[in-house]
């Protein structure tokens, strides 16, 4: 009994011993993202991710695991743009996670609602969902400030109208395939009422 215990003790130290030996996962560099994102990302996304084009998401402050979640389904073809495909290919995992932790230490730059008409409807379906159509609310996931939820859902408090309006109308259509539950929440919102929501997601904050 006392040997059994001598060797138990024997092998509890050596698994210590292992485990503190095992390498420390790499802290992403800050320096090599930046220069992936000025070389690759720059033409589309400007070089901090900042309010470039419309058509284009803003990156900035956005959660690195998302980023590089995205990023991953671009370069594996899960989520499909001829464009990102492209540009994501040649990216290493290094080069993924050191450009997705570039971007999250930005501090995104505030945006606006522009349709005076719509943002009443676009603030009613964001906090409540539509209910007979059984359409959760936006803010359960994303947060009422849309910071939304890391490695799960993106933040999309302040981002472009335009490039919201079209991820829920791909999501809807099934073009962008990469979130079923997203797929199925847009498949029952009207064009009136994906607009109006991407439009009041805008001027969160």
């Amino acid at each position: 009994m006392k040997t059994a215990a001598i060797l138990l003790s024997g092998f509890t130290f050596a698994a210590a011993a292992l485990a503190s030996d095992a390498p420390a996962a790499a802290k992403p560099d800050l320096a090599k993202g930046q220069a992936t994102a000025t070389q690759i990302c720059a033409a589309c996304h400007t070089a901090d991710g900042s309010r470039g084009s419309p058509a284009n998401p803003i990156l900035q402050g956005q959660h690195a695991d998302y980023l590089a979640k995205q990023l991953h389904e671009f370069k594996d073809g899960k989520r499909k743009n001829a464009v990102m495909q492209g540009m994501a290919a040649p990216l290493s995992d290094a080069d993924i996670k050191n450009v997705a932790a570039f971007y999250a230490s930005k501090t995104a730059k505030p945006g606006f609602a522009k349709n005076k008409e719509l943002v009443a409807l676009g603030e009613k379906i964001y906090r409540g969902g539509i209910a007979d159509r059984q359409i959760p609310a936006c803010a359960s996931c994303h947060s009422p400030t849309g910071a939304g939820m890391p490695a799960q859902y993106p933040r999309i408090g302040g981002q472009h109208s335009d490039y919201t309006e079209a991820q829920l109308n791909a999501f809807r259509a099934a073009g962008r395939g990469n979130s079923t539950q997203m797929i199925a929440i847009a498949a029952k919102m009207n064009d009136r009422e994906i607009k109006a929501v991407s439009d009041y997601i805008a001027g969160l904050r």
